[in-house]
């Protein structure tokens, strides 16, 4: 394992050199975009005064905080985490042979702006309900078995989890109980934590009480690590899951979790495996997000006997398994080998084994071609290993997705900050000029905004009750009407066929209902917003209007843009009907009769359903509720900032004025004000600013 910190015990530099650039043009354009801001955002600060200059700060502290992140799903050993390690340009980094119910959810935090004292690595223990869940009910695999009375399957689950629990009690002693739910932070991160916290092995036998490794992986949720990737033109974090066919799917949901944390997924596949029916749980989990969202990368290209000549057949096998099991469409399918990515890295190529240089060789004169023959031999077989391909990949989304809604948010609330400095500024140039200005008292002002606020969050909150309301009675109605005819056709089977034929059935058409039932909701809801926000920016700007005397023809206050909605990922969850094993047999030898058979079937799916159904209406919601109450918050304060702002340089006397803002810089100041609206210009018919005085939107 890579050594991360020098005898001293400081940071260790890693080298990593400078063919990791390639395939990240699209970031650095980006990046520089990011700069550019930044830039505008510091003008902002040096013309405006205190105030401006603390909400300038803290734009340029959004726009540096902006981490893309990006969540690695796929089959266990298929590669995955040497793919992340190779990612983040340090070969051994984190284990890749590690006891598949001890992997931890990780995430590298790569070039993360952090405060000097902050923790380099970060762990989180599972908390005592969730260890309970685990050890008492075998986690999702015990509930689906006890559900449907399979005690084979479940007498099995219970006694793997027994051994586990007794070696972790054996190696933490008193201490485990309390350990439960807590943090580990360290100042240093080097090779000594990952062992401990997240690396086990295969062999809980050999693992003595003396010694370190593994001692904490297994009550182990989740690791934070914060390091430097000087070939990152900013800030990312990928995030390495366990395989989603991990055992006794005990992180299942922190998989979903992180899915549902990420706007970029990349589902990592194994040349060898493909795709097929046995990794239908992957299929649901990336079913459920968009399709321009994932990103397949099929690895241990290095493994194939002639990689040029199989990959086409891979990938048409992989685009037809997904097409047949209602897998996104037109997903961008790359190809490449984490072993190469490492070997490159590690500036050593001989290590390359035979059958891998030989498989390395014939991809490169058929991919290549001539340009082999120019190229640095760590170059060619870094652009051989896909990364390149895989960044470019990245790239691309990030700039057109999160990182496009980043830039265009700050813009904009940039915007509102320069129209209430320009609207500002207009009212001290009148007053120089010795005009009569008349503006609103400060008492009148706070209470028509005090309305204004408690109008539109109210609006706010009536419109989500009703869009969410809706939403519930569908998948509501969706829920009952696939109970309802799977126990129908569940009858006509036993009708027809008898007891003694197996009958299975599909969960597939319920999370299809229940994923359009969220796609409409997804609709409603951006309407509404766009509605709200559009109403309160109508509301302000006609205060405005009120309030000052100063020309405000042709300006208006733009709304920000209704929030994100997150993918319904958890309807990736596994259910009863998904596990066609032999557990599904016992359930049904020991029915008896067909009105057993109808209602507890029932009953068993209907208590399977119950939590996706459940997470949808509940915690999902409340998650979108909450940004669209914030986003309106921001909003609201904004404006009250601006103008309240405005409302004080009404009243500062002439002498001050003069020092303040003299006619000479109030001139200068008109030039910066047009300068920077060019800057902060956003190219969107839907967004036209005047060029005069505007008052932008909020982040």
């Amino acid at each position: 394992m890579e050594k991360l910190t020098n005898d001293q015990g400081e940071q260790a530099q890693v080298s990593q050199p400078g063919f990791m650039r390639i395939g990240l043009n699209k970031l650095e354009t980006y990046h520089d975009e990011l700069s550019d801001l930044e830039d505008t955002l510091f003008d902002i600060e040096k013309i405006g005064g205190p105030e401006a200059a603390k909400k300038a700060q803290k734009l340029v502290k959004q726009l540096r905080a902006f981490e893309p992140n990006i969540t690695m799903i796929g089959q266990i050993k298929a590669g995955k985490t040497s793919l992340v390690n190779a990612m983040a340009g340090r070969p051994g980094l984190l284990p890749a042979d590690v006891n598949p119910w001890t992997s931890v959810i990780t995430s590298l935090h790569l070039n993360t702006p952090m405060a000097p004292d902050a923790p380099r690595a970060s762990f989180q223990f599972f908390d005592q309900n969730e260890w309970d869940h685990l050890v008492e009910n075998g986690g999702r695999i015990g509930e689906l078995s006890s559900r449907a009375g399979a005690d084979e399957e479940m007498n099995k689950v219970r006694e793997q989890i027994g051994q586990m629990y007794e070696k972790t009690r054996e190696r933490l002693g008193r201490k485990f109980e309390l350990l439960l739910g807590q943090r580990h932070n360290y100042a240093e991160l080097d090779d000594d934590l990952m062992q401990r916290y997240v690396c086990m092995g295969d062999d809980f036998d050999e693992i003595s009480q003396a010694e370190q490794q593994g001692r904490f992986a297994d009550i182990t949720k989740s690791a934070d690590l914060y390091m430097d990737a000087s070939f990152l033109p900013m800030p990312l974090c990928i995030r390495d899951t366990p395989g989603v066919n991990d055992t006794f799917m005990m992180r299942e949901q922190i998989t979903i979790k992180a899915l549902r944390d990420s706007r970029i997924c990349v589902v990592v596949l194994s040349a060898h495996q493909a795709l097929s029916t046995m990794d239908m749980g992957l299929i649901r989990l990336i079913s459920n997000v968009k399709s321009r969202e994932v990103v397949i990368f099929v690895n241990r290209v290095d493994e194939l006997s002639d990689p040029a000549n199989q990959i086409p057949e891979i990938r048409a096998s992989i685009l037809q398994t997904l097409s047949d099991n209602n897998g996104p469409e037109n997903c961008e399918v790359l190809f490449g080998s984490a072993y190469w990515a490492n070997m490159a890295l590690g500036g050593d190529l001989t290590e390359i084994v035979d059958d891998s240089a030989n498989a390395l060789f014939n991809y490169a004169e058929s991919i290549l071609g001539d340009q082999a023959t120019d190229m640095d031999a760590f170059e060619m077989v870094w652009q051989l290993s896909g990364l390149p391909h895989l960044f470019d990949a990245i790239s691309e989304r990030i700039a057109e997705g999160s990182g496009a809604e980043r830039l265009t948010s700050i813009r904009k609330s940039a915007q509102n900050h320069v129209g209430g400095l320009r609207a500002s500024s207009s009212l001290v140039s009148m007053r120089l000029e010795g005009d009569n200005v008349t503006t609103m008292d400060e008492t009148t002002l706070k209470a028509h905004l005090d309305a204004i606020d408690a109008k539109h969050i109210q609006k706010l909150n009536d419109g989500l009750d009703e869009v969410f309301a809706k939403f519930s009675r569908r998948i509501d109605q969706s829920n009952k009407r696939f109970l309802d005819r799977a126990v129908e056709t569940l009858i006509q089977h036993l009708e027809t066929k008898g007891e003694n034929e197996i009958w299975q059935y599909s969960p597939d058409g319920l999370r299809i209902l229940l994923r359009t039932g969220y796609q409409v909701m997804k609709k409603d809801f951006t309407a509404m917003c766009d509605a709200a926000f559009g109403d309160a920016a109508t509301d302000l700007t006609d205060l405005y209007a009120q309030a000052f005397s100063v020309d405000v023809e042709n300006f208006t206050v733009t709304p920000p843009d209704a929030p994100g909605v997150p993918a319904p990922v958890s309807l990736g969850q596994t259910i009863a009907l998904d596990l066609q094993t032999s557990w599904w047999k016992g359930w049904w030898q020991r029915r008896k009769g067909y009105r057993a058979f109808a209602s507890n079937f029932y009953e068993l799916i209907e208590a399977e359903t119950a939590p996706i159904v459940d997470d949808l209406k509940n915690r999902q919601l409340n998650d979108i509720r909450q940004t669209a109450l914030g986003e309106m918050a921001d909003f609201l304060a904004e404006q009250r900032g601006i103008l309240t702002d405005i409302a004080e340089k009404s009243q500062i006397g002439l002498g001050d004025l003069e020092g303040l803002f003299g006619i000479t810089a109030q001139q200068e100041r008109e030039e910066l004000f047009d300068i920077i609206f060019e800057d902060l210009a956003i190219d969107d018919d839907d967004y036209d600013v005047d060029p005069k005085i505007s008052g932008g939107a909020a982040a």
